[in-house]
């Protein structure tokens, strides 16, 4: 069955009640027949022993306010099918319905989800897609991931996205070339390196004998402020190294009013904005979920 099946609005999801859940036959007998609304196309059935069963149905027509109930295919049989209740959950979100799904139920081929404002909605077999965002840290939490939670916790739009920190520190940067001084690329971090002199570039320090932990712009500043290049430990996250099978979202201070995709990963300006991360999620979605579509 089609991984990530979510409807393409939760106003065509309808909740019937009875008495029992017993069989597929049983659900026939009830449902056949039965006049359903013209925008039901989903029926999440639940009885009073709190188990669930969830349908696809077909009516004799979608014209009349209401028609009968002609066929109907079990998407989530009982003991299949999970209801949870999220009144924190916007529902109409795809990457929220996955993540819950994952969270609070795993391992169930259907889950449904009542959340915000009493609307509920479902996700069949949720396998969001996997991406790693590659950050350097503080600030905590990193402001990239932070974007990218934030604009999936709203974008209807797009498939179900799992996003997962991959960071690394600057003080597990600097244990990779211990020095008695470094030099950081900007003061407002207020990033130190614990038990050494700290110094910051845009404050442009007397120069000495230090360690850069920066990157190409950095070490050009750099160059700019004292006509000589430093010792430098490499900070830019998109030249870490990552899994190749799984997509990753990165960013780099030599963009600056663009985005770039190349090797599986899509890469955005240092500091972007939340529309430049919104664009870098679709160019994700497009390269990575192309046929992906709500039911």
């Amino acid at each position: 069955m089609t991984p990530n099946m979510v409807p393409s609005a939760y106003r065509g999801v309808s909740v019937a009640r009875v008495d029992r859940l017993v069989s597929e036959s049983g659900l026939r007998r009830h449902f056949l027949g039965r006049e359903a609304y013209r925008r039901t196309r989903f029926l999440v059935v639940r009885d009073d022993e709190g188990d669930t069963a969830l349908l696809r149905v077909e009516k004799d027509s979608d014209e009349p306010l209401f028609s009968p109930i002609a066929s109907f295919e079990v998407l989530g049989p009982p003991g299949e099918c999970a209801y949870i209740v999220a009144p924190e959950a916007d529902t109409a979100v795809p990457s929220t319905l996955a993540r819950i799904a994952l969270s609070r139920a795993p391992g169930v081929r259907a889950v449904v989800v009542e959340g915000m404002y009493g609307h509920v909605s479902f996700i069949v077999n949720p396998d969001p897609l996997r991406l790693a965002v590659q950050e350097i840290v503080p600030p905590e939490p990193p402001k990239l991931f932070d974007q990218v939670r934030r604009l999936l916790d709203v974008a209807e739009d797009l498939p179900p996205i799992l996003p997962v920190a991959d960071t690394v520190t600057f003080q597990e940067l600097a244990s990779l070339t211990p020095a008695v001084r470094y030099l950081l690329p900007c003061g407002g971090s207020g990033v130190t390196v614990a038990g050494v002199h700290t110094a910051y570039l845009d404050q442009r320090p007397e120069l000495q004998e230090w360690t850069l932990l920066g990157c190409a712009r950095s070490r050009d500043i750099h160059e700019w402020f004292y006509g000589e290049c430093a010792a430098t430990v490499e900070i830019c996250p998109r030249l870490r190294t990552r899994d190749p099978r799984v997509p990753t979202l990165t960013k780099c201070c030599l963009l600056e009013d663009r985005i770039e995709h190349c090797d599986g990963s899509v890469v955005v300006p240092w500091g972007a904005t939340l529309g430049q991360v919104r664009e870098a999620l679709q160019e994700v979605a497009r390269r990575w979920e192309p046929s992906w579509r709500p039911v």
